[in-house]
């Protein structure tokens, strides 16, 4: 027995990034993991429908691999390639080449377990060593396991290895150990066992710990990741199972090269492209799901986590192993729309109330600091009703909120609140409560937005105002501390959630223009 170690940075880091390292990067942190003496380096995957030829390890066949990236090969290592099962045709491969790379590691999920047989076959007739990676292994039954092994070992046992994929990160010790020994007592001797794990319950580290110290006649491989890189929670950190491997193993791995590749590269990929231990990821594991969900519901910053995590219990069981966003978003629309309310009444008050008045809408971006004194010059003209959106703290005539935060503060500091029926049930003196689904915008892409901006502009078209003066609708920026002007607001949006955001309500309060007029007071990427 051996441990062998197969690092993933280039292939499952790159999910994080949309494998868009860039040459130089990417050339680093291979020479990193050479100089490391790693056993295994993924270069990235294969993908002809993403794929491209160079800068980005999402290559569009194996061919551009040696052609631009592996200018040489170092001995004692070993150079792979992931394929997802139809995403590449393995016909397409080219015999293996003494400069190219050496082995393949073929993913596919349970419903494709047979169908990949004759690609693992071609693979190995090529002269690639094949690697076996069975996606969310813990979905498998004992018997669907056993069957599936038991087809390998007489069909193809000249695979190179098999692994036990723990893809959602949610595997204990005990389920680990016992797909392990199944694994290895079914397979075939003289095949490598892999392990492959992420780090949603931060378990990865102790579970790999634990599969070092498994007894068994057959090679072990570990996957893992320079500083954990990889999406989500990310995965087994390289540097730090190598260190132990020195420690408890008596191996002689260089794990120097690796801190330095951190400090020049991967921490600055880190603060661009977060991964790590966040609790969204923490609930996509309790609830047996991709993370893509939590991610994709947490993001949006309309729920409060207790309900992120209610929304992923009711994710369909076979939707769960694949992210899809059309259904994602119908999914949360039924979870807030499901709260209907009659507002018709609600709405005639409404627009007695402001029908013919001029209205000065208050969002909390930092604009409202700098331009304090005309906001309060403008609170006083006559004829003027003053909506704060999500923010406590300004005096105004009503509050509107889509945030469960903001609504129990407004509730405590008896402010007049009009919220969506999402968040409250039952109008009141103080409580107006507007149909959800009758106020938000479903995109044509099927994307949700529900923001208390849009509720509120499409509110008050409706209840037939005079004019509309924005404040603080600055428009959003990737940099957490330009977006708010109370850092309590602040949640990290990327440089694409801040494009899309800024496009879109800029197209909705142009449109909105052809109800009511609309005047910033303040500046924004909006106008």
């Amino acid at each position: 027995m051996s441990i062998k170690v197969l690092d993933v940075t280039l292939r499952d880091g790159g999910c994080v990034n949309n494998f868009n390292f860039g040459e130089k990067y990417m050339n680093l942190i291979l020479s990193s993991l050479e100089e490391a003496k790693v056993d295994y380096i993924e270069l990235g995957y294969i993908d002809e429908r993403n794929g491209t030829e160079r800068g980005r390890t999402q290559f569009i066949n194996e061919k551009v691999i040696y052609n631009h990236f592996l200018k040489k090969k170092k001995d004692g290592i070993k150079y792979v390639a992931m394929i997802d099962y139809l995403k590449y045709d393995v016909m397409k491969l080219e015999p293996r080449k003494d400069d190219g790379i050496d082995g393949i590691r073929l993913c596919f999920h349970k419903k494709d377990c047979y169908n990949v047989i004759p690609s693992i076959k071609h693979i190995i007739s090529l002269g690639y060593e094949c690697y076996v990676q069975p996606m969310l292994t813990l979905r498998y039954s004992d018997k669907e396991l056993i069957d599936f092994i038991d087809t390998i070992n007489r069909e193809i046992s000249d695979i190179s290895g098999f692994y036990v994929v723990d893809s959602f990160g949610e595997m204990r010790a005990n389920e680990m150990k016992r797909l392990i020994f199944l694994v290895d007592y079914h397979l075939k001797p003289g095949i490598a066992l892999g392990f492959h794990s992420h780090n949603n319950l931060q378990l990865s580290y102790s579970n790999a710990i634990s599969l070092i110290d498994y007894q068994t006649n057959r090679d072990i491989m570990i996957d893992s990741s320079i500083m954990g890189m990889g999406k989500g929670a990310g995965n087994l950190n390289t540097e730090l199972l190598l260190e132990h491997m020195n420690l408890c193993c008596k191996c002689k791995f260089n794990i120097n090269p690796l801190i330095e590749v951190i400090d020049k590269v991967i921490n600055q990929l880190h603060s661009e492209f977060y991964w790590g231990y966040a609790v969204e990821y923490y609930l996509s594991s309790i609830n047996h799901c991709t993370p893509s969900y939590a991610s994709h519901f947490y993001s949006k910053h309309m729920l409060p986590i207790e309900q992120v995590g209610e929304l992923l219990t009711l994710i369909d069981e076979d939707k769960k192993i694949s992210f899809d966003k059309e259904y994602a978003e119908q999914l949360y629309r039924l979870y807030n729309a499901s709260k209907t309310y009659d507002d018709e009444k609600i709405l005639l008050d409404l627009k007695n109330k402001f029908k013919g008045k001029e209205v000065l809408v208050i969002a909390p971006g930092k604009s409202i600091n700098k331009y304090r004194e005309k906001i309060d010059e403008l609170k006083e003209k006559e004829n003027i009703l003053v909506i704060t959106l999500n923010i406590t703290s300004e005096k105004s005539d009503y509050i509107i909120t889509t945030r469960m935060d903001a609504y129990r503060e407004a509730l405590n500091k008896k402010m007049n609140i009009i919220v969506p029926s999402s968040l409250a049930k039952v109008s009141s003196s103080r409580i107006t409560v507007v149909d959800y689904k009758k106020w938000i915008v479903v995109e044509d892409d099927g994307h949700t937005r529900d923001s208390s901006a849009v509720i509120c502009l499409n509110l008050l078209g409706f209840l037939n105002v005079k004019k509309i003066y924005l404040a603080g609708l600055d428009g959003f920026s990737n940099d957490i501390n330009e977006n708010y002007y109370d850092p309590f607001y602040r949640r990290p949006v990327s440089g694409f959630q801040a494009h899309a955001r800024n496009n879109f309500y800029k197209k909705f309060i142009n449109e909105r223009k052809d109800e009511v007029e609309i005047e910033f007071i303040t500046p924004s990427l909006y106008e």
